[in-house]
């Protein structure tokens, strides 16, 4: 018996001191060494040395997002898709060919603002993968018969994509919230703006908008970074494409009453909503302190919106809260679905918890706990060389240095009770709220009008 209480008092103190030592290791957490340059046709360049597996990972992101898309919606991502249909000096089929056989990865995409090149493989074949990295990138050459197919694969999607009311509510929102300005764009575009673009599209935006300066490129891993650095001058210092950047307004302008959009789906037999407003830009100061006080209202699964709305109520399978951000500006919503009998409750629900959140604040423990999660999910967001590649094009592109990483600890750390209900009042504002809807507008449409001026489009209609 004396064994079983010595085993259960050691167990006891090892529960008590492992997460002391699992805070105390966050502490320490620092971004790692790294070197940043430019070379002379504008490209910025970061090396992160990591030797820990013999890998490398590459991160690139060029300022050529579907805010650029003006009336071509869905050009610029059918453009990012495009790179990867052959080189001068490879075609498609090749490139797939010794990627594969080497075991490398690699992806090209386009988002709301920024183009974007990904890349995984083993270090001792870095000189074999480099060459063919740097032309997907500088020397695409856009073959108009995987163009078609490509084209195609896009079109199907986009015609099945309304289908499920979650795949394409961001579109309906981003619209909603910044109307004509181009971060109102979707991204995919849609059926009629897709059909009609052409291969000939495609080189000219990436004539226009591909180009060294402004772009950044971002390599971690099992390397040299002396040797590294001659590598990348020498591959992409012959980049000349000089482009001239679009000017994006900053100037967005928020609602300024409580709206309704209203997306008719006549079969749906669920409602799924997002209801929010302004948010923030990513560089914003007050970063670290609305990820702490988000992840208390619907951040986490044990959050206050799971809680009433799946756990206490069972209105939902899920709800949680998020601040979508972008360079000049970002939105916050709540993001839940329901029956469509039980949406005005689980409506209703949701304000009551934003309306806690605002009138009764945090308390001492319910924000320690929200820190100490926070803190526990913070470093492995930054634990692999992909992560970190992806880290040093998010410094680029969004103006934020490594004082991010290095003092995000501290400032968990220093968000006190008081400060937090200056947060929430701040950010998480309850007044003119705007509210999308994606169901049946019979059966919802008296019950949605009573949160605010309401407008009513049909999913079945081309645009969003």
């Amino acid at each position: 018996m004396k064994r079983n209480q010595s085993i259960i008092k050691i167990g006891f103190f090892l529960l008590m001191v492992f997460p002391l030592a699992v805070l105390a290791q966050q502490a320490k957490f620092k971004l790692p060494a790294y070197e940043k340059f430019k070379l002379a046709n504008g490209l910025t360049i970061y090396l992160m040395e990591q030797h820990e597996v013999p890998t490398i990972n590459i991160a690139a992101v060029i300022p050529s997002g579907a805010v650029l898309d003006a009336d071509q919606k869905g050009l610029a991502s059918l453009t990012a898709k495009a790179l990867q249909f052959g080189t001068k000096s490879y075609t498609k089929a090749q490139i797939e060919e010794q990627m594969d056989f080497i075991g490398a990865s690699y992806n090209t995409y386009a988002g709301k603002e920024l183009a974007g090149l990904s890349a995984k493989f083993a270090a001792k074949h870095q000189d074999k993968v480099l060459p063919i990295i740097n032309e997907l990138l500088t020397a695409p050459s856009f073959n108009e018969q995987e163009f078609t197919k490509e084209k195609q694969r896009i079109l199907t999607q986009l015609e099945r994509a309304k289908e499920s009311p979650r795949s394409v509510i961001g579109n309906y929102w981003d619209n909603f919230m910044y109307g004509n300005h181009p971060y109102g764009n979707p991204v995919s575009g849609s059926v009629s703006s897709v059909q009609n673009l052409s291969v000939t599209d495609v080189k000219n935006f990436y004539n226009k908008n591909y180009g060294p300066n402004g772009a950044a490129i971002a390599i971690v891993g099992d390397f040299k970074a002396k040797e590294m650095k001659a590598k990348i001058s020498k591959l992409f210092g012959k980049w000349n494409n000089s482009v001239n950047a679009t000017a994006i307004s900053s100037t967005i302008e928020s609602p300024k009453e409580a709206r309704v959009l209203l997306v008719n789906k006549s079969d749906a037999r669920e409602t799924t909503m997002l209801i929010g407003g302004k948010g923030v830009s990513r560089n914003n100061p007050d970063f670290v302190a609305i990820e702490v006080v988000n992840t208390v209202l619907g951040g986490r699964f044990t959050s206050w919106l799971n809680d009433e709305l799946r756990v206490n109520s069972g209105l939902t399978y899920g709800a949680n809260s998020r601040f979508s951000t972008l360079k000049n500006s970002g939105t916050f919503y709540i993001s839940t679905f329901t029956a469509t009998t039980t949406t005005k409750a689980t409506v209703d629900k949701a304000l009551e918890v934003l309306k806690k959140l605002q009138e009764k604040g945090l308390d001492e423990a319910t924000l320690q706990s929200a820190k100490n999660y926070v803190k526990g999910q913070f470093p492995p967001d930054y634990e692999t060389p992909a992560q970190l590649a992806s880290l040093l094009t998010d410094m680029f592109w969004y103006d934020f240095n490594e004082d991010f990483i290095n003092s995000f600890e501290n400032k968990v750390d220093g968000l006190t009770v008081e400060k937090s209900k200056e947060i929430i009042q701040k950010y998480f504002s309850a007044n003119d709220l705007q509210f999308l809807f994606v169901g049946n507008a019979a059966e919802i449409k008296n019950v949605v009008s009573a949160y605010g001026k309401l407008t009513e489009k049909q999913i079945k209609e081309d645009s969003f």
